[in-house]
């Protein structure tokens, strides 16, 4: 079975999609010409068909004597752009206010708001890498999303303050969220914390402004983040230990936390069913997660990190010598 990856492409190697070949810059006012298909920024194209009937690229007959008439807006593609590109949204805008406000005689009363420059970003839900999003993070309960389902909405006092708050850059990813909540309640490296949207895993690469434009954020309120924490992925790892010319082998438990580390973003899916939330009123040694000393082992008590296991090579073995029981180190 073939494992499929995701792979991050640089924003260089869309640049040939992305730019204008007449100005040799990024779209503004992305215009296609429906005849070929092919994009240009809007005043590029306009100025070229004054003085020609075909397209720049492909040479295809844009019109026989009205080209304008075969160009249409695209404004699926600028939207991408604007998203693809940091800063280039906020600079265009500016770039459009200061031009109205070097010419107050032109008249932009006939154009959208855009067209002057007045649109936010959060209007236009374009989101920058530096920019700071309010977030909010609270435990999976699948029972809890089991008595919403059957019309059951009836809400404790407790899970409204299980519910925390969070403001994050926008680049920062799932992988460090969920290092913040391992270090933030003390989770022992035997289980691992998966952040969710809604009911779907999120991968470790996913930076918080993927996640907004994934899965359409409105920033009609914080983005709602869920986690659960599930006992990690075992498996089996064999160490040698050299005994008197000979070696003897040690089969142990690893546990499988690669999804801890940045070589391995996309994590490590655990086969165990998730833990049940808290039932009872414990009170916990972490404030602003009173619900973890249950979220982890079941219990009201603070989990304690595994003992290690001594190796095999250094217990005591015991052995029969002609009828006697004799024990070596």
């Amino acid at each position: 079975m073939t494992m499929h990856r995701t792979t991050r492409i640089k924003i260089t190697e869309l640049n040939p999609h992305l730019m204008c070949v007449l100005c040799g810059g990024y779209f503004i006012d992305a215009t296609t010409i429906i005849e070929c298909l092919h994009s240009f920024c809007k005043m590029c194209i306009v100025r070229y068909l004054e003085t020609s009937k075909y397209c720049p690229i492909c040479d295809v007959q844009v019109h026989k004597t009205k080209p304008l008439l075969n160009i249409r807006s695209d404004k699926t593609l600028q939207d991408i752009v604007y998203k693809l590109v940091p800063g280039l949204f906020k600079n265009e805008m500016k770039r459009r206010r200061d031009f109205y406000a070097e010419h107050p005689s032109l008249d932009a009363a006939n154009g959208s708001n855009e067209d002057r420059g007045e649109v936010a970003d959060e209007d236009k839900r374009i989101i920058t890498d530096d920019e700071i999003i309010s977030l909010s993070i609270e435990f999976f309960d699948q029972n809890k999303i089991e008595k919403e389902g059957s019309g059951d909405e009836k809400k404790t006092k407790e899970e409204v303050n299980s519910k925390r708050y969070l403001q994050c850059p926008a680049a920062m990813t799932v992988m460090h969220l969920r290092k913040f909540l391992r270090s933030k309640m003390d989770v022992p490296s035997t289980y691992q914390i998966e952040v969710m949207y809604e009911d779907e895993p999120l991968k470790d690469y996913y930076t918080l402004m993927d996640i907004a434009y994934i899965y359409t954020w409105r920033r009609n309120g914080p983005l709602p983040l869920k986690y659960r924490v599930r006992p990690s992925c075992k498996k089996m790892k064999i160490n040698h230990c050299p005994e008197a010319g000979n070696s003897t082998s040690q089969v142990g438990t690893e546990s499988d936390s690669a999804s801890d580390k940045a070589s391995s973003p996309a994590g490590v899916p655990s086969t165990s069913s998730s833990l049940p939330s808290p039932s009872t009123p414990v009170q916990s040694p972490h404030p602003h997660f009173p619900h973890i000393s249950s979220a982890v082992n079941g219990n009201g008590t603070t989990p304690s990190p595994p003992s290690r296991q001594t190796p095999f090579c250094n217990k005591v073995r015991k052995a029969s010598i002609n009828g006697s029981s004799t024990s070596s180190g």
